[in-house]
């Protein structure tokens, strides 16, 4: 199954862009996380469903996070955390501002569901796939 498709699949179970960004990512890790899936939902149609930032964005941060954060009191953020993330939102803004001029949720879609269907499965793989090279090319995965 490509991505895509695996994308379509998913949303028809009811998961949103932040949601499907985790998922994917726990099934190329071949891990399960089902409270990652779950706190991700937050971030769903642009921050709690109010339309802002794109969840893709936001969903984003956080699979480059969960390599690269902070991951316990003793620890510290990979070296490579704020350059990721730097990497990752200039390349959304720039992106997302050339195709639909904005980064908010509200404003891709327009509040229409169709634009919904028609948009975020395309903007949700190329979200992944970024995320993937960088993590990729930083040498977490």
């Amino acid at each position: 199954m490509d991505l895509t498709q695996r994308i379509l699949e998913l949303s028809q179970y009811g998961y949103f862009c932040s949601q499907i960004l985790a998922i994917l990512l726990l099934e190329t890790t071949g891990e399960e996380n089902p409270k990652l899936v779950q706190a991700m939902a937050g971030l769903n149609g642009g921050v709690g469903f109010s339309g802002g930032v794109c969840g893709c964005m936001t969903g984003g941060c956080c699979l480059l996070s969960y390599f690269t954060g902070k991951p316990d009191d003793s620890q510290y953020d990979s070296p490579h955390h704020k350059p990721a993330l730097a990497e990752f939102t200039r390349w959304f803004t720039e992106e997302m501002e050339l195709e639909y001029q904005s980064i908010d949720c509200r404003d891709i879609t327009k509040g229409n569901p169709a634009k919904r269907v028609q948009y975020c499965p395309e903007i949700i793989a190329q979200t992944y796939e970024k995320c993937i090279e960088i993590l990729e090319s930083k040498g977490f995965l």
